[in-house]
């Protein structure tokens, strides 16, 4: 399991247009939670992997005449941050994204697994009833507001924690996670991303020829994969994608106006994180 936290925005592309949005980005047809395609993930890591270590590349990913060696899945959402009119930004998760987060775990042979949550409609779990929420013990996240249910989210925060690289952002996270109902956390993963207006200008006049507005994930969104390897080879190699000194992988869409970078997280099934 690669886990992947965003360092910058992120345009996971090929969503379908609606609306004023032009280019959405890509999400599960069933549940409309945004993901990275495992195509696009693996190009990326292709791409790395051109540069970190040539001779195993098409062992790695393969070519026009053999499948690769890697076995690589879609990356999917585990945190969307989301603005908090009531104090600082919170990360969201949900029953539905915690139960599916257990099953991969098990899948991937991986601890430790935490259990599903119990939340009610219109409500959240959180750490507690203060440090961001009204006195009342109501919670404002975007422009909704729910009640706030004390819970203990230790179990949840350390099977979280792995997917995290960074140390003083793991222990920003059990200050920071709340969680909301499926239904309350679709409504936020289908309307409550960043919708960013892009131009193209004429040289010399300056006059707009193309309009268009993108739609994003923000910095600071946790999501992870799986990845299977056929071949010891294909293992070693994966681990040399992303060393201490540059564990980061750029992909999704903009790369050239600095978006899609990842701080990147590698557990083995031996549960161990580099």
């Amino acid at each position: 399991m690669i886990g992947l936290l965003a360092e910058t925005s992120v345009h996971p592309g090929s969503g379908r247009s609606m609306g004023v949005v032009d280019l959405p980005v890509a999400r599960e047809a069933a549940t409309d939670y945004p993901i990275l395609a495992g195509s696009s993930l693996k190009g990326a890591m292709r791409s790395k992997a051109a540069a970190v270590d040539p001779p195993r590349m098409d062992m790695c990913f393969g070519k026009h005449d053999r499948a690769g060696e890697l076995l690589i899945s879609d990356a999917r959402l585990m945190l969307l941050p989301l603005r908090s009119l009531s104090g600082a930004s919170r990360w969201a998760t949900c029953p539905h994204l915690v139960e599916r987060y257990q099953r991969d775990l098990a899948r991937a042979g991986l601890e430790p697994c935490p259990s599903r949550p119990n939340v009610d409609k219109g409500s959240v779990l959180a750490v507690d009833g203060s440090g961001g929420s009204t006195a009342e013990g109501d919670l404002f996240l975007e422009e909704r507001q729910f009640k706030v249910n004390v819970a203990q989210t230790d179990e949840l925060v350390k099977a979280i924690q792995p997917l995290i690289l960074h140390q003083e952002t793991k222990k920003r996270l059990g200050d920071r996670i709340v969680v909301l109902h499926d239904d309350d956390f679709a409504w936020f993963a289908r309307y409550g991303l960043s919708i960013q207006a892009r131009n193209e200008l004429v040289d010399d006049t300056k006059k707009s020829n193309n309009l268009w507005y993108e739609e994003t994930l923000p910095p600071d969104t946790v999501m992870y994969a799986l990845i299977a390897a056929r071949s010891g080879p294909a293992a070693e190699a994966l681990d040399k994608l992303f060393p201490e000194k540059n564990p980061y992988l750029q992909a999704g869409g903009n790369e050239t106006v600095g978006q899609g970078w990842f701080a990147v997280t590698v557990r083995s099934s031996q549960g161990k994180a580099e």
